[in-house]
């Protein structure tokens, strides 16, 4: 993880960056056109989208003048996207996928998730997302919020076992179990809301940790996600926070910080509950 275009190797050989763009809770207009482009200009490779988020056409926008203003190849872009609750079910989500892919204007898609693990739905979807990766129209796919028990359920059925499992992830919500068996089973986990909604930024361990390193709280938190093995997708819009929360490959935390972040967990959620939801 030497820098911003670092990437994991996923189970099946695709590569994924480490750092990426989050957009959710981030409207259509030039704000997301602009925040996009901003992210590729500044070297991120990868964004994470959902059709929930209802701003795949911007995100789209952005990622085709951003990748023509930057001089890069769409190959060297990383592209999630995410299928809804509504339209779990084989046939639905195929059609989901088209939606998604022709609001992005993208041929093919790097990473295609279910977004939540819709009880009696989501056996059906992932056989979708098998096909559309059997046909070379998606290059990685995975599950999203997925507990142990959803994981295991999944996999006594799939031909293919997920490759990645974005779920909350944060200093208060450490997932150790979780992440543990993802290893196992080699499922790359992936951080969504890894700074908690800034709700940990004025959290006195870690402003001190920040000061010591000279980094900012978001920036001790991002890195802690990396040096965990785990992708991280902050959401931001403004260029300048875009930058300062990338620039995390310039020190390491020690083993003591380390734990003494682990040590922040309280098992709190600022989501939903992935086996109490009614969505």
């Amino acid at each position: 993880m030497k820098n911003l275009q670092a990437t994991t190797t996923l189970h099946n050989g695709v590569k994924m960056p480490w750092f990426g763009l989050g957009v959710f809770k981030v409207e259509e207009g030039p704000e997301l056109v602009n925040a996009v482009k901003a992210a590729i200009k500044n070297g991120y490779r990868s964004i994470d989208t959902a059709a929930i988020y209802g701003n795949e056409e911007g995100v789209g926008k952005g990622i085709k003048e951003g990748l023509q203003e930057a001089g890069i190849s769409r190959e060297e872009l990383f592209v999630t996207s995410k299928v809804w609750n509504a339209d779990l079910g084989y046939e639905s989500t195929l059609a989901a996928f088209e939606t998604s892919l022709a609001k992005l204007d993208l041929e093919y898609l790097d990473l295609y998730l279910i977004h939540w693990p819709v009880e009696g739905k989501y056996k059906d979807a992932w056989r979708a997302l098998e096909t559309l990766y059997k046909e070379g129209r998606i290059k990685a796919i995975g599950v999203s919020n997925f507990q142990i028990h959803h994981l295991e359920d999944l996999m006594k059925d799939a031909e293919i076992k997920p490759m990645i499992n974005q779920v909350e992830y944060h200093p208060r919500l450490t997932q150790k179990e979780v992440q543990a068996f993802c290893k196992e089973n080699g499922i790359q986990l992936e951080a969504w809301s890894p700074l908690m909604q800034g709700q940990l930024l004025d959290n006195e361990t870690l402003q001190e940790i920040a000061s010591k390193y000279n980094k900012s709280v978001a920036q001790i938190i991002l890195r802690w996600d990396l040096q965990n093995g785990v992708v991280t997708i902050p959401k931001s819009t403004k260029e300048h926070r875009i930058i300062e929360n990338a620039d995390v490959f310039d020190f390491e935390l020690t083993g003591e910080d380390m734990k003494l972040i682990d040590g922040l967990n309280q098992n709190h959620r600022v989501g939903p509950d992935p086996d109490n939801f009614d969505f």
